[in-house]
């Protein structure tokens, strides 16, 4: 973007912000803003609790999806503000995380207190709010570097109070607020469009591949009905059988106690593989973060090159076909002796429709030996579930193509978004004379 730089610059003295225009200050956050801190009543004592007074917590500000926080998940009685070291502070003020993680920012759209992983920053002048919070954003880093603590990283009241800001006079913070409230509501409306066409193209994705698994690849081929409600009508030809009858289920197993190094060896023959391990995964399990040693191997499930499991723990239902020598722990199942295609099974237990029935919509389906073993499934041919996986990998994959193309354009969003605010906040671009459009 052909942003124009301002006419003179000076150093500012400290990395973060680097050049600024000449005329502008440089403070202290304490000579700009007051630092309130947060205090929590005692959890014990039931009149302290779920009062009128909002109480805000790094919880809070890490949901946010706006930039202005209007209500808060717990709030606490007069009683409970009381008891504690909490203060109230008004509308317009600013809302920082300092804990677990530092650096979550909104600002306060009501009155509201905040708990000890908070603090509240009150204007000490008549400075803009929405200036100083885009520059708060833009210094995450910078607060984020101030922190310590051996067992969480926590941002304390003096060196907050000791960053350096910059400060232009109010007319051009009132400027830069406004030139970024309306680029960002731009870049941000873009980024949503974004978001809903990956949406749509998951929708397709996940249509296209219940209907290959469950009608096949023939439009004229005869149906009938499976006498299975998820199923409903089949190709005429398929058969349709609960798992239990063509395999044996199995859960892995875990050396215990599991963070026990003796189990460990970066130099074994067999990975092993955590939740995290599958969900970063896609369809074949390449590597883990972890290999065990043989007396790791001895105490849990090893599987060969080849072998599907399935997922029934966290991320609950995720099918994997490994193409490395692995063990899984409890929280997967394995088959033995089901001598069907491994990616047409693969992409069967990624559609997601033979979990119909076993948990209610939108709650935690808890999947096991026995309730997976009673799943009915259909079974092509293995000529027509080879040809259906081929198809699979070739339609899916073009889908998952363009939706890495789209995600990859609000990367992009993303980074011009965080690289604006800070150019215009600290100075690097002159956005007085700004309108019409950015892009």
């Amino acid at each position: 973007m052909n942003w124009r730089p301002y006419p003179k610059y000076k150093d500012s003295g400290t990395n973060w912000l680097g050049q600024i225009p000449k005329h502008w200050e440089i403070q202290r956050l304490k000579w700009v803003l007051s630092i309130i801190s947060g205090s929590t009543p005692s959890s014990g004592v039931p009149e302290h609790w779920d009062g009128e007074i909002p109480w805000v917590t790094p919880s809070d500000l890490g949901k946010l999806r706006a930039d202005t926080i209007t209500s808060t998940e717990r709030s606490i009685t007069q009683e409970g503000y009381q008891s504690c070291g909490t203060t109230m502070v008004s509308g317009g003020s600013l809302v920082l995380s300092t804990r677990a993680p530092i650096g979550h920012l909104a600002i306060a759209g009501i009155d509201l207190c905040t708990n000890q992983g908070c603090k509240a920053l009150v204007f000490r002048k008549n400075d803009s709010d929405r200036y100083f919070y885009y520059q708060l954003l833009a210094g995450r880093a910078e607060l984020q570097s101030h922190g310590c603590g051996s067992t969480f990283q926590e941002l304390g009241r003096d060196a907050l109070a000791s960053v350096s800001l910059v400060r232009p006079p109010v007319s051009e913070q009132r400027a830069i607020a406004a030139f970024l409230d309306r680029e960002t509501e731009r870049i941000d409306t873009l980024i949503a469009k974004k978001e809903r066409q990956i949406e749509l193209l998951r929708e397709k994705r996940a249509a296209l591949i219940s209907h290959a698994v469950t009608k096949g690849l023939d439009p004229n081929a005869p149906m009938k009905d499976s006498g299975v409600e998820w199923l409903g009508k089949i190709p005429a030809h398929w058969e349709a059988k609960k798992i239990k009858r063509l395999s044996k289920v199995r859960r892995g197993a875990s050396p215990r106690p599991i963070d026990d190094p003796v189990y460990f060896d970066d130099e074994g023959e067999y990975a092993w593989v955590r939740i995290s391990d599958v969900t970063a995964s896609t369809k074949y399990l390449l590597k883990t973060e972890q290999i065990l040693s043989k007396l790791g191997k001895s105490k849990s499930v090893p599987l060969e090159p080849g072998e599907v499991f399935l997922s029934i723990a966290a991320t609950v239902g995720k099918p994997i076909i490994t193409q490395i020598k692995c063990c899984i722990h409890d929280g997967f199942v394995y088959f033995i002796g089901l001598e069907q295609h491994r990616e047409y099974l693969f992409y069967l237990f990624s559609g997601g429709g033979l979990y119909q029935g076993l948990g209610k919509q939108g709650t935690q389906l808890n999947l096991n030996t026995e309730t997976i073993g009673d799943i009915q499934i259909p079974l092509p041919p293995f000529h027509e579930q080879r040809a259906i996986a081929a198809f699979l990998d070739r339609e899916a994959g073009r889908i998952d193509a363009l939706v890495g193309k789209v995600q990859g354009s609000i990367e992009t969003l993303r980074e011009y978004r965080t690289a604006l605010i800070s150019a215009a906040v600290t100075g690097k671009i002159d956005v007085r004379q700004e309108g019409g459009d950015g892009f």
